[in-house]
């Protein structure tokens, strides 16, 4: 990316980049709470009521950290174009934004595809022996189960919350807006990538009271629960931040945490055929860690000079 296309001067310290970071994230989860505890609100009468609450939050608290993310960084220009360029909006390369970075990541899922192939061949070779047309009945029963899936997702709350509302106000408020306020605070781009999973996984630590208070769970069974899924977090979030980073585009970050998402965890072994999709699992893992850095290679995403001093560090990071 030129110059002239993103223009941020350099003048944010540390500390109020630190301090920025830390208040968008408390704020992230504070204002999930906010109806109930300060206006007072009766409890919403249904789970889809109580989800298009927390939608509203979310939306509320990304553009609440947006705008103070605007002010706080010394944006030269306040064009609309520049605007959305700071936050990686950005219609340039979008293609190679959405491709890259999804087949990269559906590397490690090569195991969870391999144990669904091979449960859909077990499958249909049940049918065949049954006397069933395989190539018809096969592909007319997938179809089927595919179309189900997407009108099933379509109307499902919790499926815009999982695969929408989340992913689009995380990646907004922990990416788009502290990776803008860290780099600008000049904090190297590898201190970045691994300081910015931690605001990631702070705002995951409110489902330490809900699982202890309202599922009843024991403390320990609770922190280990939680636990788990900060580690989970915090890699995915070293993931995200550096996809961003190499980037410059908000929707590889967007598409990679929609699919995780849609995935869950990669399929390691199958009680099935353990050891093909264990062996599939390694290959995909290893495919990924050689891809990683030529697929996010930032000359396939910026039209880019030898001299290019953007603030993103896009030209100065190979």
């Amino acid at each position: 990316m030129e110059q002239q296309e993103i223009d941020v001067a350099a003048g944010v310290s540390k500390s109020v980049a630190l301090i920025a970071c830390t208040a968008m994230s408390v704020f992230y989860v504070a204002i999930l709470y906010f109806p109930a505890l300060i206006l007072r609100l009766p409890p919403p009468s249904s789970f889809k009521s109580f989800l298009i609450r927390r939608f509203v939050c979310a939306a509320i608290s990304s553009i609440v950290s947006l705008v103070a993310c605007s002010l706080i960084l010394p944006i030269r220009r306040w064009d609309v174009a520049n605007l959305f360029g700071v936050f990686g909006f950005r219609l340039d390369h979008i293609w190679q934004a959405l491709v890259f970075p999804l087949s990269l990541t559906s590397l490690m899922y090569t195991g969870s595809f391999v144990s669904k192939l091979l449960l859909a061949h077990s499958t249909c070779s049940e049918h065949w022996n049954n006397g069933g047309n395989l190539s018809v009945d096969c592909i007319k029963g997938i179809l089927q189960q595919f179309i189900c899936c997407i009108l099933s997702m379509a109307s499902n709350v919790s499926c815009w919350r999982n695969y929408f509302v989340a992913p689009l106000t995380e990646e907004l408020v922990f990416r788009a807006c502290m990776i803008s306020l860290l780099l600008c605070g000049g904090f190297s781009t590898y201190t970045v990538i691994f300081l910015c999973p931690v605001f990631f996984s702070l705002a995951h630590l409110n489902h330490l009271l809900e699982f202890y208070l309202q599922k009843n769970c024991s403390f320990l069974k609770a922190c280990t629960v939680v636990g788990f899924q900060l580690g989970y977090t915090v890699i995915f979030g070293w993931y995200a931040s550096f996809l961003f980073v190499r980037t410059g585009h908000l929707v590889a970050p967007l598409v990679a945490h929609i699919f995780c998402n849609f995935m869950g965890l990669p399929a390691i072994v199958s009680h099935r055929s353990g050891l093909i999709v264990s062996l599939a699992f390694i290959a995909g893992v290893m495919g990924f860690f050689w891809l990683l850095f030529p697929l996010t290679n930032p000359q396939l995403f910026n039209s880019m000079t030898d001299n290019c001093k953007c603030w993103h560090s896009y030209c100065n990071w190979s």
